[in-house]
């Protein structure tokens, strides 16, 4: 079965850097795009990065672009999002994704942002 598995969230200071980790089992990682998404209390889930099976290609949100990476490692399974310059607003639950013929996500990781 799908399992998707969130790590590295914490407290950090506003302009401050974390990285995220997302190891995945249950299915060919090397075969599916991935997606990080956050869910702030009280909003609604939204989209943050997505990437192709190789990596080659990137999409960020606006609110996101230039600060956060994602990046993968397909012999270790995982998905990864680096993000520096962290700011309050970016105070959330981060999940990764994966649609295999449905959604899949993980239990998420609180990323807090503040002084």
């Amino acid at each position: 079965q799908v399992q998707l598995v969130e790590s590295g969230g914490g407290l950090v200071q506003p302009g401050g850097s974390l990285r995220l980790s997302c190891v995945a089992s249950g299915f060919t990682f090397s075969s599916y795009a991935m997606s990080w998404y956050r869910q702030a209390p009280g909003k609604k889930r939204e989209f943050v990065a997505f990437i192709t099976t190789t990596g080659g290609s990137t999409n960020y949100a606006d609110s996101v672009k230039g600060r956060f990476t994602i990046s993968r490692d397909n012999a270790k399974n995982t998905v990864y999002l680096q993000m520096n310059s962290l700011k309050p607003e970016d105070t959330a639950v981060y999940y990764c994704k994966v649609t295999k013929k449905d959604d899949y996500w993980g239990q998420g990781t609180q990323v807090t942002v503040s002084s």
